[in-house]
């Protein structure tokens, strides 16, 4: 896809689903990645995966304690992938406990917002940054209105960061209904019913893979004619809409 050796990319949220799927592309063009994430053993085993092109770096991006040293120990590099995903702020607004959506932007909006500002010192002026957002930023979903405040107000930060931080790109991936480990909270087949709803209602006929907006952020990062842009990957769902 895009000729990417010699340049190096930390994705935060790089051990399971949509960051690991980027991880495995960026390493087939050619990129060292850095993996982040919270389990040690899990990042050896993927790291193990990858081979001599990826490194770890274990620490907990939403701790500013946590997070400094570390960006710290990874160094320079030229690219940053926020891949990491809230899990509160969903359901009926009428039932929308205010504690778990402040919970949510914690989880999600302000992790996305720090780790960009505080990575900032050791990201490279020639590369680039790139948000995963979700598509109820985008859509009209009845029971999404807390995970759309969260996600459109990452997207948020795209256009004017684009401009404020240039020559360093600045975009975001807003993905639909994929199949990863956040859904794991759901028993199996309430997830299977789930992703058969979203199928059905869905113009490309199928949920997403983590390949899928995989494809998409390689996209955003090896481009670099690419600044300020939201890419959606739904499958064409904002058309349609679909209750969770």
């Amino acid at each position: 896809m895009f000729d990417l050796h010699g340049t190096r990319v930390l994705i935060a949220g790089g051990s399971s689903g949509v960051g690991l799927a980027a991880a495995k592309l960026l390493v087939n063009c050619g990129a060292a990645v850095v993996i982040n994430g919270r389990d040690r053993a899990k990042l050896d085993r993927v790291k193990e995966r990858l081979g001599t092109q990826a490194s770890i770096a274990a620490f907990d991006a939403a701790k500013s304690e946590e997070r400094e040293p570390a960006l710290a120990r990874v160094g320079t590099f030229d690219h940053l992938v926020v891949a990491l995903s809230g899990g509160r702020g969903a359901g009926p607004f009428v039932q929308v406990a205010q504690d778990d959506l402040r919970s949510g932007f914690e989880a999600k909006f302000w992790v996305h917002f720090s780790l960009a500002q505080e990575s900032l010192p050791y990201l490279s002026h020639s590369g680039s940054i790139t948000f995963v957002s979700a598509i109820s930023a985008r859509a009209a979903n009845p029971g999404t209105a807390g995970l759309a405040a969260i996600n459109s107000a990452i997207e948020g930060l795209v256009k004017p960061l684009a401009v404020e931080l240039s020559p360093l790109r600045v975009n975001a991936v807003s993905p639909g209904v994929v199949d990863t480990p956040w859904w794991d909270r759901m028993q199996e087949d309430q997830k299977q019913a789930a992703f058969a709803r979203f199928a059905a209602a869905t113009p490309a006929g199928r949920v997403g893979q983590p390949e899928d907006i995989a494809q998409c952020i390689v996209f955003l990062i090896g481009n670099s004619f690419m600044t300020g842009a939201v890419l959606e990957c739904d499958g064409g769902l904002r058309l349609v809409g679909q209750a969770l």
